[in-house]
C-alpha cells in the first residue's frame, strides 16, 4: 500500500527529513505512477490536491491481508488482523459481515462526530497486528496508525516536495524520500491537526531522536516518548455543531 499526501494534508514531522539528504527520484505523482506501473492490478485513488493512495494485493502476507474501504467519502487503507474483532463489532453496532477496515472507518467516524473516547483509547481498544491510512474527504485530513509492537512492515518518509509518504514496502518509501525516511513509530498515530502522537502513553511528548544507517548516515529519525515532558491536556469546548476531528 501507499499514500502520497500533500503537506497541507499531513505535515512531516521535525526531523524526519533530512535537508542534506534530499529526496529520493520519484517525489510525489511520479511514485504513486511507479508503484503502479511495477504492479500487476494496482489501484490508484487520485484525491486531487491532497494526494493519492494506491494498493495491490499482490505478494502480501495472507497473515496480514491488505484491505481497502471507502464509506461516506472516507478512504481506507489497512493491512494486518484484530483478534477482538466480534466485540468491535458489537461496540460500533456493525453487522456480522464487517472486516477490520470497515471497524477502522466507524471507529474513526465515532472519533470526528464526538464520540465519548478520546484517539488513544480507540487505538489501544483495537487489538491485534496492524497498520493502517485514512484519508477524510470531508475535513481534507488524514488519520495513520500502527500497532504498539510494530508487527506489520509500515514506513514513511519526506520526499524532496515534502510530500508524507507511507508505504508498507520500504523500497518504495526509499524511491519518494532518500534518506528522509524511518519506520512509522510503534504505538503511535498522526493526524492532521495533531501531528504524530503515542496512542500508549498519550499524557506523554515525542522527541525526534536522528536515525543513523549502517554506513553512518543521517537517516530520517525514530520517535521516542519524552518521559519528562507532559502535554496540556485542556480539551476546549466545542459548539455541537463543530467538527470533533480537529481536538484528537
Amino acid at each position: 500500500m501507499l499514500a502520497v499526501f500533500d503537506r497541507t494534508v499531513a505535515k512531516s514531522p521535525e526531523g524526519l527529513r533530512n535537508p542534506e539528504a534530499g529526496g529520493g527520484d520519484a517525489a510525489g505523482r511520479r511514485l504513486v505512477d511507479h508503484f503502479a506501473a511495477a504492479r500487476e492490478g494496482a489501484v490508484v485513488i487520485n484525491l486531487g490536491s491532497a494526494g493519492a493512495l494506491a494498493y495491490a494485493s499482490e505478494k502480501q502476507n495472507p497473515l496480514l491481508p491488505r484491505l481497502f474501504a471507502v464509506v461516506d467519502d472516507i478512504f481506507c487503507l489497512f493491512q494486518g488482523h484484530i483478534e477482538n474483532i466480534t466485540s468491535l463489532k458489537q461496540q460500533y453496532g456493525l453487522g456480522k459481515t464487517a472486516n477490520e477496515v470497515i471497524i477502522v472507518i466507524e471507529a474513526y467516524k465515532t472519533l470526528r462526530d464526538r464520540g465519548p473516547f478520546p484517539a488513544s483509547q480507540v487505538l489501544r481498544d483495537l487489538g491485534g497486528k496492524f497498520a493502517f491510512i485514512l484519508f477524510d474527504c470531508s475535513s481534507n485530513s488524514a488519520f495513520i496508525a500502527g500497532d504498539a509492537d510494530g508487527s506489520v512492515p509500515f514506513f514513511w518518509g519526506a520526499d524532496a516536495e515534502d510530500h508524507l509518504v507511507l508505504s508498507d514496502d520500504v523500497d518504495t518509501v526509499k524511491k519518494g524520500s532518500g534518506k528522509s525516511f524511518a519506520p512509522f513509530p510503534k504505538g503511535c498515530f498522526f493526524t492532521t491537526s495533531g501531528g504524530l502522537q503515542s496512542f500508549e502513553h498519550p499524557l506523554n511528548e515525542l522527541k525526534a531522536v536522528p536515525r543513523v544507517d549502517s554506513q553512518g548516515q543521517v537517516c530520517g529519525a525514530t520517535y521516542k516518548v519524552d518521559d519528562k515532558s507532559k502535554k496540556d491536556t485542556g480539551m476546549p469546548r466545542v459548539g455541537s455543531a463543530a467538527d470533533w476531528s480537529s481536538q484528537f
